[in-house]
This record gives C-alpha cells, sequence and structure tokens, in this order.
C-alpha cells in the first residue's frame, strides 16, 4: 500500500471510529440518564404491576387508555433484555482492555 492508500485507508477508519465512539457516547449518556426511571418500572413490576394486570383483564381499565406496560411479556422482555445488554456491554469493554 503507497502512502496515498495507507492515509486514505486510515482516514476512513479514523472516520467510523469517531463515529462509532460518538454514536455509543450519546447512548450511554440516554441510557445512564433513564435508570433511575429504569429502576422505578422494575419496582412497579414487582409491587402494582399485577393488581392493574388484573384490573385491565377484569375490564376495570378504560380500553381507550395505552397499557402495553401491562402485557404479560411487555417488560419482563425489557428487564431480560437489558440484562443481556449489560452483560454484552461488560464483555465488549473487558475485551477491549484486554486488547488494550
Amino acid at each position: 500500500m503507497n502512502q496515498i492508500e495507507r492515509i486514505k485507508y486510515f482516514e476512513e477508519i479514523f472516520e467510523e471510529t469517531s463515529a462509532a465512539v460518538n454514536n455509543l457516547s450519546s447512548a450511554l449518556e440516554n441510557y445512564s440518564a433513564i435508570q433511575e426511571k429504569y429502576f422505578e418500572l422494575m419496582n412497579y413490576y414487582g409491587t402494582d404491576w399485577l393488581k392493574d394486570y388484573e384490573d385491565d383483564e377484569s375490564g376495570k381499565i378504560p380500553k381507550d387508555l395505552k397499557r402495553g406496560v401491562l402485557s404479560q411479556d411487555a417488560i419482563y422482555d425489557l428487564l431480560a433484555k437489558n440484562r443481556e445488554l449489560q452483560i454484552k456491554i461488560l464483555e465488549i469493554f473487558a475485551d477491549i482492555l484486554r486488547k488494550g
């Protein structure tokens, strides 16, 4: 690879890496900012959710009320996906640190 090709090649890597780092930084800021609300949701799922779910099943909740949170699997799936994501983040960062 000649000098011009090398510079072009590494410029492309630099641009891709810069974009990925900026995207990850933004995503982590958003993820961090929502954690307090996430823990509220986890607490809701462990306390009042079942009563709200049962009331919805018995027709006590208005049908025009948005209530995806009362889906039997929605919160559980979110909690599981979040846990998987946390593990994946740790694995990726551990691998990066080992290589680094």
